[in-house]
């Protein structure tokens, strides 16, 4: 029965379910439309105060339009509306009406992260002594696997998503229309106390947050980062997942 309703409730062409009543003798068809439409709202209401900057790049008329399709495609797993909209980017991506943006499916990825940061759990950093006596045993630190702090999220565009998003920032520096499209961009998502934080980073970095965050030992992690650029400052990048608090914890396979 339940299975029923829901399918009811979020598809316009199901005819209501057998049974279905109401208290004044009125079309319980038409009372059901009413249900429907105010069920539709509220999920299309929550994804535009998901992706807010994502709704402004491709104004709000194409986004509800575009949020209620992917509603029918993707309905709630969840009673929190807050988890509700981790397939919209990838569904942007391949929607026909926003071909012409390629960009947009990036910045949504880039809010869903900075959600997904917001709510994860807490985590207390490693403190500085133990991260020196850890980088200091040259010959254990090639199999070392640290631990990232949960929060942390990566992304990785070829457009300059990171840039878009913060042009639509209140206060922002950065005009709109000085934001190169076409060059690609890559940030650290976390969350420093209270505060999210999208960190705009170069392509090895999160090569490296990657590296650790899958597990793979710090000497590969390492070989990876110089792979993709010989010039990676290495210990630019501890330093900053150490003054971000990002290291959490680490240990060897033994």
């Amino acid at each position: 029965m339940q299975h029923t309703w829901a399918q009811a409730l979020l598809d316009p062409l199901q005819a209501a379910p057998q049974g279905l009543s109401t208290w004044n003798r009125s079309d319980p068809a038409k009372r059901l439309a009413v249900h429907r439409n105010n069920v539709m709202v509220s999920l299309v209401d929550a994804l535009a105060q998901t992706f807010p900057v994502t709704l402004q790049l491709v104004g709000e008329e194409f986004f509800r339009a575009m949020a209620q399709v992917f509603v029918l495609a993707h309905p709630p797993r969840t009673r929190v509306l807050a988890q509700h909209g981790q397939a919209l980017p990838s569904f942007i991506a391949q929607f026909p009406p926003a071909a012409g943006l390629p960009y947009v499916a990036d910045v949504a990825q880039l809010e869903w992260q900075r959600l997904q940061a917001l709510h994860a759990a807490d985590a207390s950093a490693l403190e500085s002594a133990a991260i020196a006596a850890l980088l200091a045993d040259s010959e254990r630190l090639p199999e070392l696997r640290w631990q990232l702090h949960p929060s942390l999220q990566l992304l990785h565009s070829p457009h300059a998503a990171v840039s878009l998003w913060a042009a639509h920032q209140p206060g922002s520096s950065i005009a709109i229309e000085d934001v190169d499209l076409a060059r690609s961009e890559s940030a650290l998502v976390f969350r420093s106390g209270l505060d999210v934080m999208v960190l705009q980073v170069d392509a090895p970095m999160v090569i490296v947050a990657a590296g650790l965050l899958n597990g793979i030992p710090f000497g590969d992690t390492v070989e990876q980062a110089f792979g993709a650029d010989p010039a990676f400052d290495f210990s630019q990048a501890m330093a900053l997942l150490i003054r971000y608090r990002l290291l959490i914890g680490a240990h060897h396979p033994d």
